[in-house]
């Protein structure tokens, strides 16, 4: 099999387990949003994205409010208005 083919199974293999997980890390955060880590570590610091710090050195992400966080602002489309 192509290295191309394998690296490109292992890729989606990894999204579907980081879409499973309940809590996500720094970077887990960044591949599941699409976010760049230097965006994502100001929003961090703004405090404007929802994370958790428990030792004051790792920040961790609860999938449930970043998804609500994505979703914020959400506009009706021209059908439902």
């Amino acid at each position: 099999m192509d290295n191309f083919l394998i690296l490109e199974r292992l890729d989606r293999l990894e999204k579907l387990l980081i879409a499973n997980k309940k809590v996500l890390t720094f970077e887990e955060t960044c591949n599941y949003t699409g976010i760049s880590r230097s965006y994502l570590y100001k929003l961090t610091a703004a405090g404007i994205i929802p994370h958790s710090k428990p030792n004051g050195k790792l920040i961790f992400f609860e999938r449930k409010k970043i998804v609500s966080w994505l979703l914020q602002n959400e506009r009706d489309s021209a059908q439902e208005i």
